[in-house]
């Protein structure tokens, strides 16, 4: 029974010596290893063979098949290749080898699909120099305007999907982000995986910010001319002047007062002018009251409107989207409050102890002027715009991103612009005139005139726009490793704009300054509530 078991064990092993006796196994080897493909290995020791990679140089051609003795001339057509295949049924290689020189031109690179760059091409074998080994070694990408690198997120079902960058220099051009203000180097867009290595990447300065636009230095539009009353003695009832209306064509209004009728007896009261003030201890705008035992009295002159709020400055870090940072500006000021109208001035009358209109004309009094219009409030100023980000790597949700042995740097912030200044509001109008008794009756009372319009309120100053940023790496739920050899640095964030017409030594409406750290984890959007 023994040897029946050992029997079955033994058939089990392969390559085994062994002896008759079940208990002098001597050894049993391993299965030898498959060897090595060719195209394994890191770029530092793995070979640079045509079925390994899709090669490109300078001085290639992008006709050419992309061979080591055909290479193609631009990185984006070798990356094509790379991940489609050279045609014919080839398989695509996933493997990008490119000369130690520099290519103007912007890359968007599949996850997957690996750039191993300086690589050393005169003598023809494309051996691998070294990532800082001397002038000219590294693969440089620098073009004039655009994100210089953009990797991609993969095929769900690739099965290696993340791409190797190594013997690089990533240089962005200063302000060639979209928003033409901003410096990125690399971006890794959602579910993106990459692993930078023995490479360099560098952001330049941001831009500063925009000035915001200023509102018309010319006054806003000033209100109407009230009516002048009619005079004594031209009706039964003297009808007071009908008031004005200022319309400043964005919805609000301001309306002088009726001027108050005149009568026989008793002079009408003047109306009030609006919009009336919310809080009017002084009695601003109010009619005049129409005579009686004594001479009626004019409106009062309208309140000014309120001033335009100086706005706040941009606050806040901004955010990462697609393109790389987007900032924010500053606050626009607030429009200018418009004036309120003036009060209508009371009517008189025509009757009295020694006076009246002659025997046959009829026999109402004077009327009063109405309010003239309050001017419109001035437009505020629009707000200061973002200084632009220097940043050298923006890691979007999802990606996976890992630094080795390379160099991360990102230059200075941009400063935010300066908000604009308000305009002042438009001048109130004088009310109309009071009408008069009739020529040669110079005992009889004459009506009142109206108030003169308030002012229109100055338009507010706007905000200074948020200082740009300098983050050597900026991520937004994404997965980074910094390797202790990774070197990751930054320079300083821009200066907050200023607001507009600012005091000097003044905070008041300036904008933040950008953040400056060599990493800044943006926090995660909210997610969009449930339908």
């Amino acid at each position: 029974m023994v040897l029946a078991l050992w029997a079955l064990s033994a058939s089990t092993l392969t390559a085994c010596t062994y002896t008759d006796a079940c208990w002098e196994v001597y050894a049993c080897a391993a299965d030898p290893e498959p060897p090595p493909g060719p195209c394994e290995g890191q770029p530092e020791t793995g070979p640079a063979l045509d079925q390994c990679g899709v090669f490109v140089s300078e001085s290639g051609d992008d006709s050419d098949l992309g061979t080591k003795g055909a290479p193609v001339k631009t990185l984006q057509h070798a990356v094509g290749l790379a991940a489609s295949g050279r045609g014919n049924g080839e398989t695509p290689t996933r493997r990008v080898y490119a000369c130690g020189g520099e290519f103007e031109e912007a890359i968007t690179l599949p996850s997957g699909v690996d750039l191993w760059g300086g690589r050393l091409c005169n003598g023809g074998d494309w051996s691998y120099g070294g990532s800082f080994g001397g002038p000219n070694q590294l693969t440089t990408i620098a073009p004039s305007a655009g994100i210089p690198l953009r990797v991609l997120a993969a095929e769900e079902d690739a099965t290696d999907a993340t791409s190797m960058i190594s013997g690089v220099r990533v240089v962005a051009a200063h302000a060639s982000a979209r928003d033409g203000k901003s410096s990125i180097a690399v971006i890794l867009s959602s579910g993106a995986r990459a692993i930078v290595r023995s490479s360099q990447v560098q952001a330049n300065d941001g831009k500063d910010g925009e000035a915001g636009e200023d509102a018309p230095a010319y006054r806003a539009k000033n209100g109407a001319l009230g009516n002048d009353g009619a005079d004594a003695c031209t009706a039964g009832v003297v009808e007071g002047a009908l008031p004005v209306v200022t319309d400043c064509g964005d919805g609000t209004k301001s309306t002088g007062g009726y001027g108050g009728d005149g009568r026989i007896d008793r002079g009408g009261d003047g109306t009030s002018g609006l919009p009336a003030p919310a809080d009017n201890p002084e009695g601003k705008g109010l009619g005049g009251a129409g005579a009686a035992s004594e001479r009626c009295s004019p409106g009062e002159d309208g309140a000014k409107g309120n001033d335009g709020d100086r706005a706040a400055g941009a606050v806040g870090v901004g955010y990462l989207d697609f393109d790389g940072w987007i900032g924010v500006r500053g606050g626009d000021g607030k429009k200018g409050g418009v004036g309120q109208g003036g009060g209508g001035g009371g009517g008189s009358k025509a009757r009295g102890p020694m006076v009246a209109c002659r025997v046959g004309q009829p026999q109402g009094g004077a009327a009063g002027g109405s309010g003239g219009g309050g001017g419109c409030g001035g437009l505020g100023g629009w707000g200061g715009g973002y200084g632009g980000a220097s940043i050298g790597i923006v890691a979007l949700q999802g990606s996976v991103l890992t630094i080795e042995d390379s160099k991360v740097l990102a230059g200075s912030g941009g400063r935010g612009g300066v908000g604009g200044t308000g305009q002042p509001g438009g001048g109130g109008s004088y009310g109309g005139t009071f009408g008069k008794p009739p020529p040669g009756n110079s005992d009889m009372w004459p009506a009142c005139s109206g108030g003169v319009g308030g002012d229109g309120g100055r338009g507010g100053d706007a905000g200074g726009g948020l200082g740009g940023p300098s983050f050597g790496v900026a991520s937004v739920a994404a997965t980074v490793t910094l390797a202790l050899d990774a070197i990751v640095t930054h320079r300083s964030g821009g200066e907050g704009g200023l607001a507009g017409n600012a005091p000097w030594g003044s905070d008041g409406g300036k904008g933040d300054s950008g953040g400056a750290e060599f990493w800044y984890r943006f926090d995660a959007p909210d997610p969009e509530p449930p339908q």
